[in-house]
């Protein structure tokens, strides 16, 4: 029998829903020029804000560039702890803020208006700063704010930075310079135990390496297809579908894993009923790069399942990880080996029942990027030494901390408390802060673990430059005080707590 069509809906119900439609969409307009003009008033405190600090810097006899520039960082960290954010963020607002209100005053004065939007304006800051010249400017900006009144950010976006390249009156070899000084290296957190890595390059070097990556990645796949199939042994780990180096690793090391230094440190878990987590300091090789499961001469090679974009991301980690420098200045005394020994180094946090293969949660990197357990207990079997923490199994706060192999037990035991930079809002990890005494110790600041805390550079050099103090608290909590008389308590991290439940679920 054929299905009974629905019925259609009346005619007036449909035309309530467009009715309704149609005032949702008003609604949403309006709403969108009241935020862009609540963004125009932000922008006009915020310049006016960082004028006040930057006039500071003008009275200041200093001749030193770092303590010139302590008004400004102070102020983004009095901002950052009145509004909950990250003091380096609010910096760039207050930038963004003061460079819109000098150069782009017709901008703001659009923004305010309601219209344009803050998309519009933030495309408008970013095509138009490369213009140093006013008049070139001010005439590119009418140009463009004409355009962004009735086009969407993106295609506002793209013909302002054509229109700025056509009236830029230096030259693109000069401006290629200039920008190549900017090239650097930086990391992105993703979910799922993954991370983005970016490079800022010439473009040419940029769309080589792409080009390179994906003519290996075809040759590989090319090799895959023409090499002969090759018998194996069931349940041979190396002749999995698509196994990677990490999960070849992984189970590789589960004998390790399991080993009697592991028996003891479940031992001690039980005993304390708390989690015990393992740090440890190791030099990374190509085998954390999927690529190293698969090889010309390797038999599994005709089982390769992975695509041209995963083959070309392995290559990248493998090139990137073992290669070594076209160009080497280091000497055998300086650097052994030269610069393709250096190998790269990570912190690995992981609770032990992640570690005995009994959970499958917790482990992270620099106690704050996940990774996933069998990275983790690989790793962990070829680590060079471990930090054992002992945790409290209800506050989850540091009790105690040891090390097989002894070594300077206070930084250790900092280091498992903070895990990274106390200041408001600041998450840098461990390995790119400094150790702090609280009550300056030429004051006459003990070297304590109740008087130490880790700090950036940044924030370190904000305290001892600035009026900025800080407290610490019998719990390892901080208190920051402002040179405005702002007060911020900051707990110490949180710690997840992974505990085995025995019970059988209640359904």
């Amino acid at each position: 029998m054929p299905p009974t069509p629905s019925p259609e809906p009346p005619p007036d119900t449909e035309v309530c829903a467009v009715e309704r439609l149609r005032v949702l969409v008003g609604a949403i307009r309006d709403e969108s020029i009241a935020a862009a003009r609540v963004h125009a008033a932000l922008v006009r405190l915020r310049a006016e804000a960082l004028q006040v600090a930057l006039d500071q810097i003008a009275r200041s006899r200093s001749r030193s560039s770092r303590e010139r520039e302590m008004p400004i960082r102070s102020l983004a960290l009095e901002v950052a702890v009145a509004t909950h954010s990250h003091d380096l963020t609010v910096q760039k607002e207050l930038s963004d803020a003061h460079t819109l209100t000098v150069k782009f005053a017709a901008t703001v004065d659009a923004l305010e208006q309601g219209r344009i939007g803050v998309r519009h304006a933030q495309a408008i800051l970013d095509t138009g700063i490369v213009l140093d010249d006013d008049a070139t400017r001010a005439g590119w900006e009418r140009v463009v704010l004409a355009r962004a009144e009735r086009d969407s950010p993106g295609r506002v976006r793209a013909f302002g930075r054509e229109l700025a390249e056509s009236v830029h009156p230096v030259g693109m070899t000069a401006r290629h310079a200039r920008a190549a000084a900017a090239r650097g290296v930086s990391v992105r957190d993703l979910a799922d135990g993954m991370a983005e890595l970016s490079v800022i390059l010439p473009a040419t070097v940029a769309y080589g390496i792409r080009d390179r990556l994906r003519r290996q990645a075809a040759a590989i796949r090319a090799a895959a297809i023409e090499a002969p199939a090759t018998d194996s042994e069931p349940g041979d780990a190396a002749a999995e579908p698509g196994a990677t180096a990490a999960e070849l690793g992984a189970a590789a090391a589960e004998p390790v894993a399991t080993g009697a230094e592991l028996g003891a440190a479940e031992n001690a878990a039980t005993a304390a009923s708390s989690v015990i987590v393992s740090t440890q300091e190791l030099s990374e090789s190509h085998a954390s790069s999927g690529s190293a499961a698969v090889s010309a001469e390797s038999p599994s090679i005709t089982r390769d399942t992975r695509t041209l974009a995963q083959i070309s991301a392995d290559v990248c980690a493998d090139l990137l990880l073992t290669a070594a420098p076209a160009i080497d200045p280091t000497s055998d005394s300086a650097c052994p080996g030269g610069l393709g020994a250096i190998r790269g180094h990570v912190h690995v946090t992981v609770p032990v029942l992640t570690l005995l293969g009994r959970s499958d949660t917790g482990a992270s990197i620099d106690g704050r990027t996940p990774i996933d357990p069998a990275t983790a207990r690989h790793l962990a079997a070829e680590a060079p030494g471990w930090d054992r923490v002992l945790c409290d199994p209800v506050a989850g706060t540091v009790l105690e901390v040891d090390r097989y192999a002894p070594t300077m037990s206070q930084r250790r035991f900092l280091a498992a408390r903070d895990r990274h930079c106390r200041a408001p809002g600041c998450r840098a990890p461990i390995s790119r802060c400094q150790i702090d005494h609280n009550h300056e110790a030429h004051e006459g600041g003990p070297t304590r673990l109740d008087n130490l805390c880790h700090l950036c550079v940044r924030h370190h050099t904000l305290k001892t430059e600035t009026a900025w103090t800080v407290t610490q608290e019998p719990d390892g909590s901080l208190r920051f005080h402002s040179p405005l008389g702002q007060e911020h308590h900051e707990k110490l991290p949180p710690r997840v707590l992974f505990v085995p439940d025995a019970d059988p679920p209640p359904f």
